[in-house]
C-alpha cells in the first residue's frame, strides 16, 4: 500500500500545481477539469484509507 499512498499523493499535488497554473492563466475549462481530477482522486484516496490532508 505504500506505492500506492505515494503514487496518489503525488498525483494529487501535480493536480493541485495544474489547477493553480490554469486559474491563473483564467483557463476555466481547464480549471474545471482539474478540479474534477482532484475530487476524484480525493474520493480514490478515502476509499482506500490514504489521509491527503484535506478533509
Amino acid at each position: 500500500m505504500g506505492e500506492f499512498r505515494a503514487e496518489i499523493k503525488g498525483r494529487i499535488k501535480e493536480i493541485r500545481q495544474s489547477l493553480q497554473a490554469a486559474q491563473a492563466a483564467g483557463d476555466e475549462d481547464l480549471a474545471d477539469v482539474h478540479l474534477s481530477e482532484l475530487e476524484d482522486l480525493h474520493r480514490i484516496a478515502a476509499r482506500n484509507g490514504v489521509d491527503t490532508g484535506c478533509g
